[in-house]
Order: structure tokens, then C-alpha cells, then sequence
């Protein structure tokens, strides 16, 4: 039976970009990450001018970045890739000695993913990034499916439940909203992640219900990611939907371990968020 559905197992290397103006700073981290994280690769920038360039070299896993660099702030940084790099969602963690000022004084906004207390040692850093690079292959969560294939829908939610998801499957962006319309009205978000097909047969597109998340229910990336199915390999509409505010895209036909890769990567930046702002 076709389920759209095949397995790969991916052996890339994850990809920590390490931006801080001290070159001690940046020589001590990229050694324990390292050491810590066998296979990793460390794209080590002095500048913020410098991280913009390097992120066309190709993506990364993360990123962390000093507040005072030579010649911006590192939440400017966070601004700036957000709004012009060309690659999927990137978890940005701001590593700093003041960030307990800082959190007071600033807005923790969608632009920065975490902040990390340098204090605490770049041993306990490798460790922090290790939960974002390397997470557990099984997680907790509650999963909102879109998907009007009950072949697919049911290939897809055994998939996710055997990695201790749990699935909340519908099958039109319709009654998507009307669940997060029931959930904001009883002071939930309703999911911890939605996953939608681009192209579905109701009114309504995975581009609509992604417009919405954003827009009408102001979800933020951090908040509700949005994981989105395509089929279509065009770089340009590949783009349009990352812009409107997909955290990434899987393309169709789904290999297995690519989808729970990238799941419960972005699962696991949520929840180390929310976890964050609730503190």
C-alpha cells in the first residue's frame, strides 16, 4: 500500500554557529562543543556582519550569539536573521553575563529562542545545545494534523505516536481553526505543534491555516511552530511560505526520519521556550 511515506536515515553532522567578538571566548566553546558533541561543526564568527555572510555557506542547527559584539547588538543580530536569512527557522541563543538585567529590561520576542547564563560555564552550554542539536528520539506533545488522505493521515499518526506523540488528525484547515478557536477561548493554545499539507481539498490551504496561526490567533513561532508539507521544490515558494511563517518545510514524498528530525527538533525549541517566558 502507498502511504507517501519512506524511511531515510539522515547522517548529517549538526551545525553550531558560535558568534562572539572575544576570540578566546569563541576558541573555549568551539573545543567543548567539540569534545562534548562528537561530529558537530563549528562555524566560528567574530562579527554579526561576518554570521550574515557565512549563513549562504549553508544552514545551521543553531545559533548563539554574544549581546555585545563589535559592530552590533546581538538582539539586532537575531532581528536581522530573522528577517533575511534564506534557510528554515534557526534557534538563536543569546549567551551573555547579564541576563537576568537583560530580561528585565528587554522583551523576550520571538527573535531570540533562549538565553544562556555565561556564568554557568561553557560545559553547561554544550550540554544546553546538545538538547537542541541532538534531542531525544522520544518526546511528549500534542501534534495538530492536517491531512485529507485518511492512507496517508494513518501512516503518518502510527509514525508519530510510536515517537510518544500524541496526534490530534483532522482533515480540512476548517476544523483546524474551529480547535484553536475553542482553545484560545478557554485560555489554551490547543496544540504544541501543527503540522499541515500544503494543498488540501476544502476552501482552504496549509498556507491559509498558517496565515491564521500567525495572524488571527498571533501565535508566534516559538509558540505554535508550524511544520509544512510540500510537493513543490520551487526555492521562490519555498521561501514565500518560510516568510509567512513556517518554522520548516518537509518536502513530499515524506521520508520518515527527516518529518520526525525536524518534529521534534522544532517540539523541543518550543517547549525550551515556553518553559522560558513562563519562568
Amino acid at each position: 500500500m502507498e502511504t507517501g511515506i519512506t524511511r531515510h536515515v539522515s547522517s548529517e553532522a549538526p551545525r553550531v554557529m558560535v558568534v562572539d567578538g572575544s576570540k578566546v571566548a569563541r576558541r573555549l566553546l568551539q573545543q567543548v562543543l567539540e569534545a562534548q558533541l562528537p561530529g558537530v561543526e563549528v562555524v566560528a564568527c567574530e562579527s554579526g556582519a561576518e554570521a550574515l555572510r557565512r549563513l549562504g555557506d549553508g544552514a545551521v542547527n543553531l545559533l548563539t550569539t554574544a549581546l555585545r559584539l563589535p559592530d552590533m547588538d546581538g538582539l539586532v543580530l537575531a532581528r536581522e536573521i530573522r528577517e533575511h536569512a534564506a534557510q528554515a527557522y534557526i534557534p538563536i541563543v543569546v549567551v551573555s553575563g547579564d541576563v537576568e538585567e537583560r530580561l528585565h529590561n528587554r522583551t523576550l520576542t520571538d527573535d531570540v529562542t533562549d538565553y544562556f547564563d555565561k556564568s554557568l560555564g561553557f560545559g553547561a552550554l554544550a550540554d544546553f545545545i546538545r538538547g537542541y542539536v541532538r534531542p531525544e528520539r522520544q518526546a511528549h506533545g500534542e501534534v495538530l494534523y492536517v491531512e485529507d488522505s485518511r492512507v496517508v493521515a494513518l501512516a503518518t499518526r502510527r509514525m508519530l505516536e510510536k515517537h510518544g506523540l500524541t496526534v490530534l488528525h483532522v482533515v480540512s484547515v476548517e476544523d483546524a481553526l474551529a480547535l484553536l478557536e475553542t482553545a484560545q477561548a478557554q485560555g489554551r493554545i490547543g496544540a504544541d505543534l501543527v503540522l499541515t499539507d500544503v494543498n488540501l481539498k476544502g476552501e482552504l490551504t496549509g498556507g491559509d491555516l498558517l496565515d491564521r496561526v500567525r495572524h488571527r490567533f498571533h501565535y508566534g513561532k516559538g509558540q505554535l511552530p508550524v511544520l509544512v508539507m510540500t510537493g513543490d521544490d520551487n526555492p521562490r515558494n519555498q521561501a514565500a511560505l518560510l516568510k509567512a511563517g513556517a518554522n520548516d518545510l518537509v518536502q513530499k514524498p515524506i521520508e520518515e526520519q527527516l518529518l520526525i528530525t525536524k518534529l521534534l527538533f522544532q517540539l523541543r525549541v518550543s517547549q525550551r521556550l515556553r518553559a522560558t517566558v513562563s519562568a
